[in-house]
């Protein structure tokens, strides 16, 4: 059996023990962003010790999504083509949802904004995304490209849908300083990040970002999304048409 895309919340479960009493959980919208620097580097920080989710394990920035992801303004939407690549697996709202929940989660873990500067005064209540606006930007959706989806397997504590966006991090402002979610943020070559301590899907996310740095074609409105997900046939990493 294939290990759990997301890890367990006890340390003393491996993480690929399938527990048929958890098969009721249904997984959570979750967003990563992934921030490739100059086609060769990427940032990657390790998950604490004190997280019972994938402690010590490098991943990108990235977590669930939050309510106000889908209420706050969004004065740029994504690009028509990314977004329609999204709606393939979700409604309109939910699309947006996502995206905003990577640029809000990398500027909390990572103190990078994905935005263009504004002078329009963009008021929220949100705890996430006001000091955000506060700093002068509003969200640059549509410099997100969106290039895989992975849901965890059936009969693991916490289960997650998630999506992943790439972007190049000259589109970024600021310099990184996150919440401590994530220690030792750098820059790691793509080419050697595979040598980390990886959760599987990470694993599998950099593979995707090598294709697609090598190969333009997935730039096609047509083109297919790899989607990771769990089947009564067993794992399969297949495509989200």
């Amino acid at each position: 059996m294939n290990k759990n895309l997301t890890g367990t919340d006890d340390p003393n479960i491996p993480s690929d023990v399938y527990n048929p009493k958890l098969d009721y959980i249904r997984p959570k919208d979750a967003a990563t962003l992934i921030i490739v620097r100059n086609g060769i580097d990427v940032l990657m920080g390790v998950r604490s010790a004190k997280h019972a989710f994938m402690p010590n394990k490098f991943v990108f920035p990235g977590g669930r999504v939050d309510a106000a992801d889908g209420r706050v303004a969004r004065p740029v939407d994504l690009h028509p083509e990314v977004a329609a690549k999204l709606e393939r697996g979700c409604a309109p709202f939910r699309a947006r949802a996502l995206a905003m929940a990577a640029v809000r989660e990398t500027f909390e873990e990572a103190g990078l904004i994905l935005g263009v500067p504004t002078t329009e005064t963009i008021r929220t209540k949100s705890p996430g995304w006001k000091p955000f606006f506060d700093a002068g930007y509003a969200p640059a959706l549509d410099q997100m490209e969106y290039v895989s989806r992975a849901i965890t397997p059936p009969g693991r504590p916490r289960r997650f849908d998630a999506r992943f966006f790439m972007v190049n991090a000259d589109k970024l402002h600021g310099s990184i300083d996150g919440n401590g979610e994530l220690e030792n943020l750098h820059w790691v070559p793509i080419q050697e990040a595979q040598q980390l301590d990886l959760p599987n899907v990470t694993s599998f996310m950099i593979d995707i970002v090598k294709q697609r740095l090598k190969d333009r074609q997935h730039m096609e409105p047509g083109a297919s999304i790899p989607f990771s997900h769990w089947t009564p046939q067993g794992f399969i990493r297949g495509d989200e048409h």
